[in-house]
């Protein structure tokens, strides 16, 4: 069922999602959102009410940040790359403020220790039984399709045993398109929201690099099963590597490993 972006009716924030800024921020641009450019939700009820939750999700635009998070009655903790506390001056520090507010905690990309700071990170938020955001492709889609998801969604729902609720952002690619500033107001954003993935049996196998390639590509086709994009089974960096190269699609034969 199709429903405007919104808290189904009797659902409150939990004593332990309670964030007065986040909160703030929430109803405020929130209201915002909704009036303006109308966005659509599916599944809401999909998302458990209580405890640990990864919500693993694609990423099309920058305004996923948003529209993502925006019909959950919970707050959603997002690991976001470091440039956004980073920055300079007045925009700098408003970024800095802005991101830390709404639930982003930043986290090094660079990989090796890297990736194991930022996956200790994320078992820290889902120890305290929040709803930890994740975009396993690592990077925005340059081209609207579906690529690869990076093994630490899986090592986190193993370490965990929260589940996973696969989301899908749909419309988002066309609402905003990477490089732009100002979004399509034609274009209405949804978020679809997956039945919870449960890969609680495999605990204590984290270090079993086929099994996480194995449970990452069934969140990737759980994802895939919503959004209807279609999937490459390439890495979504060097995709975009390739089509600054050569301008075209991403040859998914060229570099697959």
């Amino acid at each position: 069922m199709i429903q405007s972006c919104g808290a189904p009716p009797g659902w409150a924030p939990a004593w332990d999602d309670v964030d007065v800024f986040y909160w703030l921020v929430k109803a405020t641009l929130g209201t915002f959102l909704r009036i303006v450019f109308r966005p659509r939700s599916q599944g809401v009820k999909n998302v458990p009410r209580r405890g640990p939750v990864i919500l693993a999700g694609n990423h099309l635009s920058f305004s996923d940040h948003f529209f993502g998070p925006l019909p959950l009655p919970r707050k959603v903790i997002f690991l976001g790359k470091a440039e956004y506390f980073t920055g300079h001056g007045v925009k700098g520090l408003i970024s800095k403020a802005f991101m830390a507010g709404v639930g982003v905690i930043p986290i090094d990309r660079g990989g090796g220790e890297a990736s194991e700071r930022a996956l200790t990170t994320g078992l820290r938020v889902l120890a305290k039984g929040r709803v930890l955001g994740i975009y396993p492709e690592g990077t925005r889609s340059p081209d609207g399709r579906l690529y690869r998801g990076k093994t630490g969604v899986a090592r986190l729902a193993i370490e965990s045993g929260a589940p996973v609720v696969p989301c899908a952002m749909i419309n988002t690619f066309e609402f905003q398109r990477p490089g732009t500033l100002w979004p399509n107001t034609k274009v209405k954003p949804e978020a679809r929201f997956g039945k919870p993935l449960d890969f609680s049996r495999y605990k204590g196998q984290g270090a079993d690099r086929q099994l996480l390639r194995t449970v990452t590509d069934e969140i990737m086709q759980a994802i895939a099963g919503l959004s209807g994009q279609e999937y490459v089974d390439i890495d979504a960096r060097k995709a975009k590597a390739q089509l600054a190269e050569g301008g075209g699609q991403a040859d998914q034969n060229r570099t697959r490993e």
